[in-house]
This record gives C-alpha cells, structure tokens and sequence, in this order.
C-alpha cells in the first residue's frame, strides 16, 4: 500500500545492536538470575539467556528481548525516549518523598500491666503515674503536628498500655479533630492495645470517633501467655474476648494483630497462623524480635539466630498460600509489603522498608515526657540510654525544625542504600529499606556491615523466597499478586 516504507527501513535499527542500561543481577539458589533496574521493574533469566543478554548478543527476535526493552534494560536505535521514559518512572517512584509525618506516635503511657519478658519499650509497672503524658504536653505535641505540611494525619496511641491513661486519648481526639479541622487537616487514630482492659464505653468512643484498633496475638494460649504475662495468666483469655468485642463493635476490618516471634514460636508457626484465622483475623505479620528493651535485658533476642527465623518465615508463608489455595483468605504482611513494591512500584507505609530511612519524616514520636524521636525504635533505643535518635523536646518548636536537625539528617545520610557498600550494588534494592536505628543498636553504625546484618539475612530470603514462588509456583504466583490487588 502507498505510503509504507520497505520491511527493511523498521528492521534495520533492530539489527544495529543495543546497548544496557543501568540494572543490578543476583544469582537465584535455582540458578537463575534475577535482574532489576533503578526504579524496579525486574526479570528473571535463564543463565544463557542472562550471558547472552549482558554480552549484546541477545536476539532482538525473543520474547526475552521485548520484554528487557519494555522494561528499560536496554535501549536500541529503536528506542528514542528510553532514558526520558526511565527518569519519568523514577520520579514517580520518589514522589512519596515529597510527603513527611504521615504518622505521629503519641506515647501517652509507659505503664502496663503486663510483664512481657520481651517488650521493647521497658514499660513501667501500672502504679507509676509519673510515666503518664500531660495534657499540656499532648496539646503541644498536636499544635507541633499541626504546624507540618501534610493533609492527611495518622495519630497513634503507644505505651505501655494506651488504656491506662484513656482520658488522655480521649483529650487528644477531641481537640486534634478540632485542631485539624481548623487547620484544613485530615486526622485519624488507632490505638495499639493488649485489651486487657477494653470497655464498651471504650469501644462506644472508638465507634464514634472511627478509631482503629491494634493489638497482639502470639499464638494459642499456652504460648500468648507464655509470652505475655499478667496477673491472672489470663492474657490470651482477654485478648481473644477484646479482640471478638472489637470487631462486632466496631467492624472485623477495624481490628488487626500482629505476632512476635520467639524461641517457643518456632516450631508452631502453623498453630499461630490457625489461632489469627479461628478469631476472625485475616491477615498477620510474622514479625522478628527487636533488639529493644526488655528483650535484650532478658536475653530474649539471642534466643534464636536468623537462619531460625528465616525458616519459621518460610514454612508460616507457604502455609498461608496453601490455605488461600482451599479458598481461605489470608495474608502476610510482611511479603505484602515488598511484593507492593515489586508490582506496583508504590513506596509502602512500613517504615523500616523505606528508603531514603523513613525515620523522622515518615513516623515522628512524641514520648510521655515531651522528649521527640526519630521513630517507635528510637524511643526504645532511648529507654536502654542511648538518645542518639533523639531529635528534641515538644516545646523546642515546630515540627519541621526539629525534623530537619543534624542528628535524623545524618544518619538518613549514612543510610541511603544507593551509597551503602553491598547495597548499592544488590538487586533487591529497590525493595529493600534502609534501618539506621537497627544498625545502630545492633552494630554500632547508622549504615551496618551488611555481610553480618540480622537485617539483611532476613530481606535477602524472604526475596529470594518470593521470587522463586513467583517463578515455580503459578497459583502461588497469583495468590501473591491477588493480594497487592
């Protein structure tokens, strides 16, 4: 037909070769070789495909050859705005950088009435009301908040145990609506709770007010009070009926939980994972210990090394898949997070998975004293003597000031993994997070010796682990990916 070039004018760039564009390769335990780029569009290759690819032989006739170039690995005579294209993809993938304070602890009690051997905030026994926040110090902390750029605001009531000190919780509710609303501001709360002492006037206040709820589930009962101690030895007993009164109260989808791992954990990931599904809950975090607290002072850290957890994580993740296989929906959220940044590019709101460290522009705490961190962990790190993530006192000034000072700017520096040896260099990184806290209460160093990360044994498997699902696995694969959707 008339105004058609010959066949041989759009194949000819095709055969003038290509050349690579900036990507990062690991080599599976399968043998294959997962491939990424830096705004984290990936791909996994056969060994001699990979060869091929990397030598400038790969034919541009292969599916593998169209896919690499749709996805920004290489660029060809063909490819007139691939570089634009690729800078367009970054930015988007940053923006999120431009947004700060999306949530703000407010640690209204350090008391509790629990004696959890591996809490990592060192709570005070519950007859110690010098460890409650005021009322002056919390109306501080909310014109501070206030004073932030951000519309939206996520506030989160910590301790201890937040119940302790309710009337406080209630006073920051009452007047943060009041002051965002003068403010043009979007505010909302949850509270993170053992509900030892939920109360239906409680749970009428958080109907009323759409406040979440946060609490934690170990496991059966024998290992939750294990775990979770009180007078009583009723812990589970408690949080089971909490959990049940929340939920028909406020909405199963208003109530979560999350588990912590420890050395009596291990061999029953199956039985925790059946204990969230018998009480109603369909999603759970398979969540490390953190060296904070009590459970360093107790020995309760080392009680398990990483290979341990990395295997408890396996066997609890694949069990998960299997039950959504027999039409049980339940979900991980911990692979729920890195799988959200693998397909779909978005950021994540998991802090310790954020880089540049989402610490002190993501999460700001402001604790019962007035003192403000950097993060939840800095505030622990801080009960154990070390303020090096402190960033000042509520009455010191705005939000932005304290957030902007030398101590959070430097370690955020230290921890951007694009600079950090073995980071920048790793594929997984565009899904991976930096943790200065961890590292620096770990290591002694806001960037961390990553050969011998606890961090970063842990992140590297569960990679591998989901990228060798995805590949082996197909219905696994579209579980996965059904849960990002």
């Amino acid at each position: 037909m008339a105004g058609f070039k010959p066949l041989t004018a759009y194949t000819a760039a095709l055969d003038a070769g290509y050349s690579l564009l900036p990507m990062r390769f690991h080599r599976m335990p399968s043998g294959k070789v997962f491939v990424s780029n830096i705004v984290g569009e990936w791909e996994l290759l056969s060994p001699d495909v990979f060869q091929s690819f990397v030598s400038g032989k790969l034919p541009h006739s292969t599916v593998e050859y169209a896919d690499l170039k749709a996805k920004h690995f290489l660029m060809d005579a063909d490819s007139t705005v691939a570089v634009d294209l690729l800078s367009i993809k970054l930015r988007t993938r940053l923006s999120h950088l431009a947004h700060v304070f999306g949530l703000a602890i407010f640690v209204v009690t350090l008391r509790c009435e629990h004696s959890c051997p591996y809490c990592q905030v060192s709570r005070q026994s519950d007859d110690k009301a010098a460890f409650d926040m005021s009322e002056e110090t919390a109306l501080l902390a909310l014109n501070s908040l206030m004073s932030s750029p951000i519309k939206d605001v996520k506030i989160e009531f910590q301790g201890g145990e937040p119940l302790l000190n309710f009337e406080l919780i209630r006073f920051i509710v009452l007047e943060g609506k009041r002051l965002a609303a003068d403010a043009g501001k979007r505010v909302s709360f949850v509270i993170t709770t053992n509900l030892a002492l939920i109360s239906d006037d409680i749970l009428a206040f958080c109907k009323e007010h759409e406040i979440l709820i946060s609490t934690s589930l170990d496991g059966p009962a024998d290992l939750h009070n294990a775990n979770r101690p009180r007078r009583g030895n009723n812990s589970h007993e408690l949080a089971v009926a909490g959990i049940r009164r929340s939920a028909e109260s406020l909405g199963e989808d208003r109530v979560a939980a999350l588990m912590t791992t420890t050395k009596a954990s291990l061999g029953r990931v199956e039985e925790i994972i059946d204990e969230y599904r018998r009480n109603g809950l369909h999603e759970i975090f398979l969540r490390p210990m953190s060296p904070y607290g009590f459970a360093v002072k107790t020995k309760w850290f080392k009680a398990y090394d990483e290979q341990e957890w990395i295997d408890f994580y396996r066997r609890g993740l694949r069990y998960i898949i299997d039950m959504n296989r027999r039409g049980e929906r339940m979900v991980e959220l911990y692979a729920l997070t890195i799988l959200g940044k693998m397909l779909t590019g978005r950021p994540g709101g998991f802090v310790d998975m954020m880089n540049p460290a989402g610490i002190g522009n993501k999460v700001i705490v402001f604790n019962y004293d007035g003192d403000v961190y950097a993060s939840d962990e800095a505030r622990m790190l801080a009960e154990m003597g070390d303020t090096s993530f402190r960033l000042g006192r509520v009455q010191d000034g705005a939000l932005g000031e304290l957030a902007t000072g030398p101590v959070l700017l430097d370690a955020i520096e230290q921890s951007v993994l694009e600079t950090s040896p073995m980071c920048s260099d790793c594929a997984f990184q565009p899904y991976c997070g930096a943790d200065p806290v961890y590292h620096h209460a770990t290591q002694g160093d806001f960037t961390g010796h990553k050969p011998t990360s606890g961090f970063c044994q842990r992140q590297m498997a569960i990679f591998e682990t989901l990228v060798e699902i995805m590949d082996a696995d197909p219905e696994g694969a579209a579980i996965l990916r059904s849960w990002v959707n």
